[in-house]
C-alpha cells in the first residue's frame, strides 16, 4: 500500500504516515544518493560508487575516483545498460557540469560528457519516455551564482546530445521548501508522475509537465522516513522507491503507490 494522501478543495495535504519502509541496507556510501537495477542498489558520495546486493546487503564491487575529477557526483540511475550519474562542481563557482557513465557489473567508468557551464549545477539525470531528462540546481549562497538563487532550479528535457530543448521552473510551493537548497533528487515514477527530492526534508513531490505554460504542476506531497537527497525507483518494482538516510548511511526502499 503506498503513502495515504488526503485532498480538501483539490489541494494534496501531507498524509500523517510515511511510505512503509521495505528494504532497508547499510551503506557508508550513502551520502548523495542511492540507484538501483532492482538486483542491486548503488550508494553514491561524490567521488564514490559502491555496488550492494539487495537479498543480503552485501557490497560487491566499488568505484573511487579522483576526486579533482569527480568532485560531486550526486546520483544515478540505470538507462540504456549503463550507470548514468549527474555530476558538478559543486560548491565550485562558475558551476560546471557532467554527465558520467559507468558500467553497472564492474563500476568501470566507460565514459564522459561535459555540459561546461549550464543554467545550474547538475542534481539529476534521468530516461523517460525516448527522452533524457536532467535538473540544473541552484542555491542561495554557498554553491550558487550570484545572479540566482534556489527559485531558478531547472527542470529540463534533452535531446540525444545532451542538449536542452525543453524546460520548466517548480512551482513556488516547492521552492519554498528547497530553500535555501534546491532540488537534489527527481525520477519518473508510478503514474507517470515526477517525483522530486529536496535535500533535507522527509518527503517527496509528485509533479507533471503543465498542460501549458512553464511551471510543473503539484499534484502530491509524500512523507518518508529519510530526509531529501537523490533518489530512484526500481525499474524491477516500480512502486519501490530507493532514498539514502543521510545521519546512518543506509539505503532505504519505501513502497509508493501510483499517485495520485
Amino acid at each position: 500500500m503506498g503513502a495515504c494522501l488526503a485532498w480538501i478543495a483539490g489541494t494534496p495535504v501531507l498524509a500523517a504516515d510515511p511510505a512503509p519502509v521495505i528494504h532497508r541496507i547499510e551503506a557508508p556510501e550513502a551520502r548523495q544518493g542511492v540507484a538501483s537495477d532492482g538486483t542491486y542498489v548503488y550508494a553514491i558520495d561524490n567521488a564514490t560508487i559502491a555496488k550492494y546486493r539487495i537479498t543480503d546487503g552485501k557490497r560487491v564491487a566499488q568505484w573511487h575516483g579522483d576526486p579533482a575529477l569527480y568532485p560531486h557526483i550526486n546520483s544515478c540511475t540505470l538507462a540504456e545498460q549503463q550507470l548514468v550519474c549527474a555530476a558538478s562542481n559543486h560548491p565550485g563557482v562558475p558551476q560546471l557540469s557532467t554527465i558520467e557513465f559507468f558500467d553497472p557489473a564492474t563500476l568501470k567508468h566507460v565514459r564522459s560528457v561535459s555540459l561546461g557551464m549550464a543554467p545550474g549545477s547538475l542534481t539529476v539525470v534521468d530516461r523517460h519516455d525516448g527522452h533524457w531528462w536532467a535538473v540544473f540546481a541552484n542555491y542561495d549562497g554557498n554553491g550558487g551564482e550570484p545572479a540566482r538563487d534556489h527559485r531558478y532550479t531547472l527542470f529540463a528535457r534533452l535531446d540525444e546530445q545532451f542538449r536542452i530543448d525543453r524546460g520548466w521552473a517548480f512551482p513556488p510551493a516547492v521552492l519554498d521548501l528547497f530553500k535555501p537548497k534546491s532540488a537534489s533528487g527527481a525520477s519518473w515514477g508510478p503514474g507517470g508522475h515526477l517525483y522530486a527530492s529536496g535535500h533535507d526534508r522527509p518527503e517527496v513531490y509528485v509533479l507533471d509537465l503543465p498542460e501549458a505554460g512553464s511551471v510543473l504542476a503539484l499534484k502530491a506531497t509524500i512523507p518518508l522516513t529519510t530526509h531529501g537527497q537523490a533518489i530512484d525507483f526500481d525499474p524491477r518494482d516500480p512502486t519501490l522507491l530507493w532514498s539514502i538516510d543521510r545521519p546512518s548511511r543506509t539505503v532505504v526502499a519505501s513502497r509508493i503507490g501510483a499517485q495520485p
